[in-house]
């Protein structure tokens, strides 16, 4: 499991991160951050494997819309 940075998991969904934090508040089906420390200044990542796989669950809605 890799971690990603809410600014590189950003770069990899080609979105900003204020488009990434619209995305995490609105698409329910998207994977939850990941939020190390109890602060507001702590980091937050993402699981690389999740986002991929949220990928590939859109893709798969997109083939069945489709047919």
């Amino acid at each position: 499991m890799a971690l990603l940075r809410k600014t590189t998991a950003a770069k990899v969904l080609d979105l900003s991160k204020s488009g990434l934090e619209k995305l995490v508040a609105g698409d329910p089906s998207f994977p939850r951050p990941i939020k190390l420390g109890e602060t507001r200044q702590a980091a937050v990542f993402f699981d690389q494997s999740e986002i991929h796989a949220w990928i590939e669950s859109k893709k798969a809605q997109r083939l069945e819309a489709v047919q």
